[in-house]
Order: structure tokens, then sequence, then C-alpha cells
């Protein structure tokens, strides 16, 4: 009889640390790797595919694929690019002291979306040696691969080329209306066509994470007519395609966006990484929990304080993982704490066996 690796009775042997996984970004530092019955990867795929996973997921569960030629067409500058162009003519400058970069304000590509066809045209992505892409940026298989499409494909994307007044107005000018559904259309072929070769090049990435900020500190930056029908029949299309590709969709999107929630849920969108201090996430994991797997960033705590660090994966554990609606925890420099890692995989371990 084969047993279900993920219903094996809980072993103290699982708690051994067998290494540290270390962070993609140098600011950030390494986490523990305990000795579960199923990779990593395996228990960050059931979020999306079955919602139950063998114990809790978290942020540092995925490995990010690099993709260079995304990157220099269509990302934004990076550290040590200090400024660059990309595939649109947009400049981007990296500022320091932000720890990001911007477009620059002052030069639009055009301010009216009707003339987009006369100032941009789309990258032709078959004409990237993909192969050496893929060849110089291997993945990590241990964990869940994603791949980020920074900057977005939609409103983002439309800040970046229009400076942000002008792409807010034009959201709510009936005479740029069909232009915005043509330049949507093209924007989001391209992320197909890149989807296709991503999977192609890269055959084992398990999910994208899209970008698209919709909100500012207080609400979001469109009204609901605007977000289903400018943004929505674009966002289910990509996301159908990705799905029909058999990976997960994901999405950033920044701001206070509790009111859009609904729209992510419509469109398809399997996890959403919200911006923790500006919604909250209890109000919409009893709302939502059930439709898609919510990024839960939990308070920080005392790292040499072991009662706060088990306290603080109880926590987590007994709200938000629930039967049917599991959840990934954000603990930004939690999972340094042994004492924490631990305790979150033990108790979630059992909690989910007795579920």
């Amino acid at each position: 009889m084969i047993i279900d690796r993920k219903k094996k009775p809980f072993s103290t042997q699982e708690l051994l640390v067998t290494g540290m996984k270390p962070s993609p970004r140098p600011a950030f530092p390494a986490t523990i790797l305990l000795n579960p019955p199923i990779s990593y990867r395996e228990n960050a795929m059931s979020l999306f595919w079955d919602k139950k996973p063998c114990f809790a997921v978290t942020g540092s569960d995925f490995s990010g694929l690099g993709c260079s030629y995304f990157q220099k067409h269509l990302g934004r500058s990076l550290r040590d690019e200090g400024t660059k162009v990309d595939a649109f003519g947009v400049e981007w400058v990296f500022e320091p002291t932000a720890g990001g970069s911007i477009s620059t304000a002052g030069r639009p590509r055009f301010t009216d979306v009707n003339d987009w066809k006369d100032a941009i045209s789309m990258p032709d992505v078959n004409d990237w040696d993909w192969a050496a892409d893929a060849a110089a940026n291997p993945v990590d298989t241990r964990f869940a691969v994603e791949m980020t499409m920074v900057n977005g494909f939609w409103f983002e994307r439309l800040i970046s080329l229009m400076d942000f007044i002008n792409a807010a107005m034009a959201l709510v000018d009936d005479e740029q209306t069909d232009a915005i559904g043509e330049l949507f259309e093209a924007t989001t072929q391209l992320a197909c066509d890149i989807v296709d070769k991503i999977c192609q090049y890269w055959p084992s990435v398990d999910g994208f994470m899209l970008h698209d900020d919709w909100g500012s500190q207080k609400s979001p930056f469109f009204s609901d007519e605007v977000a289903t029908e400018l943004f929505l029949p674009h966002m289910k299309k990509l996301v159908s395609h990705i799905h029909n590709k058999g990976r997960y969709c994901g999405l950033h999107s920044c701001g206070s966006l509790e009111a859009r929630a609904h729209v992510f849920v419509e469109a398809g969108i399997d996890t959403w990484q919200m911006q923790a201090n500006l919604n909250d996430v209890y109000k919409l994991y009893d709302q939502i929990g059930d439709k898609m797997a919510l990024q839960v960033t939990i308070p920080e705590f005392d790292l040499n304080d072991e009662k706060a660090a088990v306290a603080a994966a109880r926590a987590y554990v007994d709200h938000f993982c629930q039967p049917g609606k599991p959840t990934m925890v954000i603990a930004r420099n939690g999972l340094t704490s042994k004492v924490f890692t631990q305790e979150l995989y033990e108790y979630s371990r059992k909690h989910y066996l007795n579920q």
C-alpha cells in the first residue's frame, strides 16, 4: 500500500536542520531548512492545486527564475545598472536611497493613448536567445520555481509610458478607452508569448508572479468600473493562459486594495502579494481565503525571545491554516530563528495532519 507522505505521522527527525537557504537579495539573511517528508517545492505547490499542504508554506519555499532578456528589455534598472532604457524607450533610474528604480518623469513616450502605435512597438521575443539565457540561469528545483514579471503589462506599464497623471486621466477619458483596450491587448499578448518561451526553455517553472500596483496608501487608483471593464478582461486572458500551461499565477499589487480583491478572484489569481500595512488580511481571509492563497505577513517579534517566537508561530497557524483555506506566511526575519522555524513547522504539521 502506498502511503501519502503528507499523512505520515510526525517525527522529531523532521526538525533536524539540514542547511540554510541563501536569500536572493544581499540585504536579507539566509533561512533555515528542515527535514520534511516531502520537498519544499511539492508542499508549496499544494497551496494551489489541492489546498492541502503538509506543513506551513513560507515565502522561502520558492526560488526565483532569472531571465536576463526579460530584465534587459522589460525590467527596471537594477542597482548595478544605474540608468537603463527599456524596449519601449523608457528611461529607468535606480535611486539608492529608495532601494529601487523609477521611470524618469517628464519624458512620456506619448500623452494620448491613441498615439501609442506611432510611439512604440512591441518587442519580438523570437529575437531573444532563450537557449543561452536558460543555460546561464539555472533554477533550484528544491523549491517552487517562480518567474516574476516586474513592471507589469497594464497600469504600471501605462504609467511608465505616459507618466502617472496622463495614465490616470486616460482611464477616465472616453476618447482613449478603445486605444487602451488595443494597447492592453498587445501587452497581454506579449506577456503570453513570454510565458510560452519561459515554459519552453525553463520547463521546471512552477508559476508566474505578475506585477501591477493598483492603489495608494488610502484607496485604489481607479474605480471598480474601470478595474472590471479595462483591466479584468486582459488579466483573465493572461491568467488563463498561464493556467493552461499547468502553472499557477500570482499577483503582486500594492496599495489599499480590499475593494478590488474581488477582481483578482474573478481573474483567477491564485495568490496575492498584498501590502501588509494597508489591507486587513483577517477580513480578506474570511471573505476570499477559500478562493486564493493569501500571503500573510505576521507581526515582527523579538528574535531573542523564545516565547514570543512560539506564540507568533502558533497564532499564525491557528488563524490562517483552516481547512480549504491555506495561506503563505511572510515572516521577514522570523525564518532566521530556529525556535520560530521549528515551532511553525511542527505546529502546522500536526495541525494539517488533523484536518
